[in-house]
Order: C-alpha cells, then sequence, then structure tokens
C-alpha cells in the first residue's frame, strides 16, 4: 500500500521540479549544486525561509501600527473614536441583520407603520446602522502608514543594491552565463524580504479593510509571488530585483497620499497623487515594457532561449503589464477629474470598502433622525468628499 501511495506522489514529485521545465537544455540541477560565490546558487527550498518572516512581519506590523502609527495618526487630528451608534431597536436590528441592509421603499413603509416612525427616520437609522461596521480612519491610517513605511525602505534597500549591480547599468548582464550566476547575501535577502512581504499581504487581505478590488489585488498578490518564486527557483533573480524595485517605486507614493487623505491635507494628498500617477505611467507603461519585457522576451531569446519555465516567466510578467494597464486607465480617470474639478475625486479602483458601501450624499438632520450629529455617517470614514485609495 504504501509502495502504490509512493509511487504517484514521486512521479507528481518528478513531474514538480523535473528539470526540462525549469531548467535550459543540457543544465540540470546537480550543476547547480556547486557552491559557486557568496551563497552558491538559489535553491528551492530557500523559499521556505520565507514563511517565518512573515511571521515576523505580522508581528512588527502589530507593534508599529500601535506604537508608531496610531500616535501619527493622533497627532495630525485623526480622532481615536467609532462611528456613530445607531439608537438601538430590535425589529430594525433584526430586519438589518437578517433580511437586508439596504431596505426597499415598500419595506420602508411597512416598517414605518409598525413602528409608528417616519420613513426618513427609519433610512436614517438603516445608514447610521451601516456607518458602525465601517472601519475607522484611525485603522485606516495605521494600514497604509506601515505600507508605506515598508515600501519605502524597501525601495531604498533596492537602489542601493542594484546601484552596486552590473546588470542595472547593463541589462543584458542579466542574462550572462545564465544559470551559473552566483547567489550573493544582498540579493538573497531582498528576495527573501520581498516574498516574505507579498505573503504577508496575501494573508493579510483576509483580516484588512475589504475593498472593491479584493479579488483583482489578490490575483496581483498570487502573480507576484509566483513571480518573485519562479525567478528565484529557476535563478532568474538578477531581472527579478529590477522588476520589484521598478514596482516599489511607485508604491509608497501611493501610500504616502492615503495617508495624506486620512489626515484632510488635501492640497499635499493631491501633489502627492500627481507625482504618483506621473511616476506609475512611467514605470508600469514605460519602462517595464519597453526595458523589463524587451529583455525578458528577446534579449533572453536570444542570449540563452526558451524553455518550458522562460515561457510561464514571461506569461505571469505579461499578465502583470495587462493589470497596469487596467490600473493606469483608473487612475487616469480620477487624475481627469482631479483636473476638472480641482481636486482627486474617488480612486475608481477601491472607492468602496467591501463592509463599509458608501452612502448616499443626504445628511440626516435632527428633525428626520434624532440620533443624529456630526460624528455620523459623513463623518465615519473621516474624508468622505476626498479620496478612497486602493492598496496598489
Amino acid at each position: 500500500m504504501a509502495t502504490a501511495a509512493a509511487g504517484p506522489l514521486g512521479l507528481l514529485w518528478g513531474w514538480l521540479w523535473s528539470e526540462r521545465f525549469w531548467l535550459p537544455q543540457n543544465v540540470s540541477w546537480a550543476d547547480l549544486e556547486g557552491p559557486g560565490d557568496g551563497y552558491g546558487y538559489p535553491r528551492a527550498q530557500h523559499i521556505f525561509s520565507a514563511f517565518p518572516v512573515v511571521a515576523g512581519i505580522f508581528s512588527v506590523r502589530l507593534l508599529f501600527e500601535r506604537f508608531i502609527a496610531k500616535p501619527c495618526a493622533l497627532y495630525v487630528g485623526i480622532e481615536d473614536s467609532g462611528p456613530y451608534q445607531a439608537q438601538p431597536n430590535a425589529i430594525l436590528e433584526k430586519v438589518f441583520i437578517s433580511i437586508t441592509k439596504y431596505p426597499d421603499k415598500k419595506r420602508l413603509e411597512g416598517l414605518s407603520k409598525q413602528l409608528d416612525w417616519d420613513v426618513r427616520k427609519i433610512q436614517c437609522w438603516f445608514r447610521h446602522r451601516r456607518n458602525q461596521e465601517k472601519p475607522p480612519t484611525l485603522t485606516k491610517f495605521c494600514e497604509s502608514m506601515w505600507r508605506f513605511t515598508f515600501y519605502l525602505c524597501i525601495f531604498c534597500y533596492g537602489i542601493r543594491f542594484l546601484w552596486l549591480s552590473p546588470w542595472f547599468w547593463d541589462i543584458r548582464q542579466c542574462w550572462h552565463g545564465y544559470p551559473f550566476q552566483p547567489l550573493s547575501r544582498g540579493l538573497y535577502y531582498y528576495y527573501i524580504m520581498e516574498l516574505a512581504f507579498y505573503w504577508s499581504l496575501m494573508f493579510s487581505q483576509f483580516t484588512d479593510i475589504k475593498r472593491k478590488d479584493f479579488l483583482i489585488m489578490f490575483m496581483h498578490h498570487l502573480v507576484t509571488i509566483g513571480l518573485i518564486t519562479f525567478s528565484y527557483i529557476n535563478n532568474m533573480a538578477r531581472v527579478g530585483t529590477l522588476i520589484m524595485c521598478l514596482h516599489d517605486a511607485s508604491d509608497f507614493l501611493l501610500e504616502a497620499a492615503k495617508l495624506a487623505n486620512y489626515a484632510k491635507y488635501q492640497r499635499l494628498c493631491d501633489t502627492l497623487f500627481v507625482i504618483f500617477s506621473a511616476v506609475f505611467m512611467v514605470t508600469r507603461l514605460g519602462i517595464y515594457p519597453f526595458w523589463i519585457l524587451n529583455t525578458t522576451l528577446f534579449e533572453s531569446w536570444e542570449m540563452i532561449g526558451p524553455y518550458a519555465s522562460w515561457w510561464l516567466f514571461n506569461g505571469l510578467l505579461l499578465t502583470l503589464q495587462v493589470l497596469h494597464v487596467i490600473w493606469s486607465y483608473l487612475i487616469a480617470r480620477i487624475a481627469f477629474k482631479a483636473l476638472m474639478r480641482g481636486k482627486v475625486s474617488k480612486d475608481d479602483r477601491s472607492d468602496v470598502e467591501s463592509s463599509s458601501e458608501e452612502e448616499d450624499g443626504t445628511t440626516c438632520t435632527k428633525s428626520s433622525c434624532d440620533s443624529s450629529s456630526s460624528n455620523g455617517a459623513n463623518r465615519v470614514n473621516g474624508h468622505m468628499g476626498g479620496s478612497y485609495w486602493a492598496e496598489e
């Protein structure tokens, strides 16, 4: 029985690590067992060292958000308070939990007769009740400040590392001597830290604020993790470092714009968004396709030739470029609205948190809802008239 079970597993394992898939012709895993220089050559088992780092990142994040990000939020005037609490009402609560959070006109009229409340007051109750589930601005500020700090630090590290790397100045160096390119300590740390961070983003998507672009961001993280993993295992790490640094160049600017928005520094927010848009367009629609894709598709074909994992790697890179085009279109819409209105409008990529749908512009007044206050629906998410920023 054990032998029979080992047979299919052995075949699956052999297929998974097939040299014909991962490596160019006439290269075997045994050829990459040598020490090389520095840390030797990349090996698949190195990838597993990212998971303890993921746990460390989560721990550092909790400490950072509590002892650094939260005090910064309070310093810039973001209040540590939740949304206005709806007036307790068992009947409306049952409808809200069991039936609908958005009652139609017929249901509103029925509830109005049952409770002897006017329809406007019931509408206001449901609006406040929905707002109770919205994450406070303080939470969003802390999340963005954590991502801003990491993106900025890893971008600075990447620039410093690449500045001393020959393939930064001559991209064809990514393929010279491939796949026998030794792994340096700096490259190893860079890869493991980036991989661990994106795994942490993948996991935290289910606990952080839920956004409208949840699925596209989930796909983005999958593609990114796949690219980092594949490029490391088949030792395309040199071009991988260029791709990672290129993407980090705009990520921290987006998070900075979010922070300015949550703090209600609208002019700073608009300025940062314009800078982010320019950097994003240049790096994702200019440098990425004409520098990165050009070398992975054409120069590598010329110097090392295609093989199975080469096709997969470039397929993932092209998928990433499709996402770049989609996001660039949405960013361009925001920029156009900013020019027309004189300020940045809501982020079309993620203007609504799925756990906190944006309400209509009407405001509950004391005459129509005796529980209304300045801490009500228009304030629960902070700068409602400003921008809701998606995670890029």
